[in-house]
């Protein structure tokens, strides 16, 4: 296509391809990851690498570029949680990307099958038992076994959650985010449930 922008990413430095990418792969859902070490000690951190990747057994994965205390805390007691950012945690989900003390955002919070608590405050919750790692590139991917879902009843509608009631903030490029607001349905072959 004449005029067309394209980039060789072997010559892109490591921030640019950074940039690049996560201005492409858009949007992209935010986990809110608590953890605990093997001590008790908690951790809550956001990561917008995040999806689902099984349903038969049910699987989710979350990524972290480097060495993380998530990462860390997992692999040490074998489970985590997570949180799903709807837009009133936004701020405060932005203040624990510098390093906020988030203790009290779990505060009371119990799970139920695994030791990490989940956040008071988040509408879904999903208690994981760590199935496994893997480290690919400068990422180390973390998938879990969902064994126990949380949802505020608020948001449930007809056997499902209602992603204009959640309102899900995702990531974009730099610092930029939005929400599920405006939802539409496309009809035609299968049920929908993909």
């Amino acid at each position: 296509m004449p005029g067309e922008i394209e980039f060789d990413l072997d010559a892109l430095e490591h921030r640019q391809r950074y940039l690049l990418l996560t201005s492409i792969v858009v949007p992209r859902p935010i986990a809110w990851i608590s953890t605990e070490d093997a001590s008790g000690a908690r951790n809550l951190a956001p990561y917008s690498y995040f999806n689902a990747c099984s349903i038969t057994p049910p699987i989710v994965h979350f990524t972290s570029i480097g060495a993380g205390d998530s990462i860390a805390n997992a692999r040490a007691t074998g489970e985590f949680v997570v949180n799903i950012v709807h837009h009133e945690l936004a701020p405060e989900m932005r203040l624990a990307i510098a390093a906020f003390e988030a203790g009290e955002l779990v505060a009371g919070a119990r799970s139920s099958r695994v030791t990490p608590p989940r956040m008071a405050r988040a509408k879904v919750a999903l208690e994981c038992r760590l199935r496994e790692t893997l480290e690919i590139g400068e990422g180390t991917m973390a998938f879990g076994d969902v064994l126990h879902v949380h949802i505020d009843p608020s948001i449930w509608r007809d056997g499902r959650v209602d992603p204009a009631l959640l309102t899900p903030i995702a990531r974009l490029g730099g610092l930029h985010y939005t929400t599920v607001r405006e939802v539409f349905r496309i009809d035609g072959p299968g049920d929908g449930s993909n």
